[in-house]
Parts: structure tokens; C-alpha cells; sequence
């Protein structure tokens, strides 16, 4: 078992800042290339400290706040235009950041692409329901509408 700190969020695993321990293949392969992780030592109490502060500063801080959050972005139905076929099937899919984009284009506040959850892949036009988790305990379930354009 290797034992890691996390850069990033990963789902089903921790946040960042928190120290976890998983099998030596996960790590070396998946979390670390990419990295969401990175090796535990000793003195890495420091770094820890900083990333749970700037993890802090980002976060929403109140219940409260997130909740009313939620109501409006799910009060806001979000258009995504793509580049599709004749048949209705997109050219490539539509990705977490084209939708952080198409909520903050339709008004609504900016959302971090990492805090968005896709069910499935969106590769085709039509109504899709996508989550997007503002606060550990308030996620948000905006309906995003895929358009030809």
C-alpha cells in the first residue's frame, strides 16, 4: 500500500489535502501521472497545511450560501452549442469545461470545471441532467440542453 497526499479531488478517494493510502498500482499508475497525488513523507505536514488553506479560500463557506447557489443554477436551464452530424451525434463530446462555460455565459456564477459530474458522455445533441457539487453536502442539478450549431 502506498501512502499519498492529494493534490486534487478525487472522487470516491478524498480531497485535497488529505493523506490516504492505496494500492501501490493505483497510485503509480493513475494518481500520481496525473497529478491528483503525490508521495507521502514526513515533512509534507507543511505542504498539507497549504493545500487545505487554498482549498479553504476556494471553497464556499457557508451551508447557506451553497444552498442558495443550487436553487439558482437549477433555476437556469443551460443551452451547449456543438458542431454535430446530420443524424444529431456531435463531433467529439461535450466536455465539463464547455458547460462551466455555458453556465457562467447564461448568467449564472462561475463553477469550476473539476466540480462537474457527468453521468454518461454527452455525444449527441438532446436534454441532459448534469450534478455539479458546490459544497461536500449541497450538489446542484442543472439541465443542460445540446444544441447543432
Amino acid at each position: 500500500m502506498a501512502k499519498l497526499i492529494l493534490t486534487h479531488e478525487v472522487t470516491g478517494l478524498g480531497e485535497p489535502g488529505d493523506v490516504v493510502e492505496v494500492k501501490d498500482g493505483y497510485a503509480r499508475n493513475f494518481l500520481i501521472p496525473r497529478s491528483l497525488a503525490t508521495p507521502w513523507t514526513k515533512g509534507a505536514e507543511a505542504d498539507i497545511n497549504a493545500i487545505r488553506k487554498a482549498r479553504k479560500s476556494r471553497e464556499i463557506a457557508s451551508l447557506d450560501e451553497a444552498k442558495a447557489l443550487a436553487d439558482s443554477l437549477s433555476a437556469k436551464p443551460v443551452t451547449v452549442t456543438a458542431n454535430a452530424g446530420p443524424g444529431g451525434r456531435l463531433f467529439g463530446a461535450v466536455t465539463t469545461a464547455d458547460i462551466a462555460g455555458a453556465v457562467a455565459a447564461a448568467g449564472g456564477p462561475s463553477v469550476d470545471k473539476r466540480k462537474i459530474e457527468l453521468g454518461q458522455s454527452i455525444k449527441a445533441t438532446g436534454d441532459y441532467t448534469v450534478a455539479i457539487r458546490l459544497h461536500p453536502e449541497v450538489s446542484a442539478k442543472i439541465d443542460v440542453k445540446v444544441v447543432a450549431g
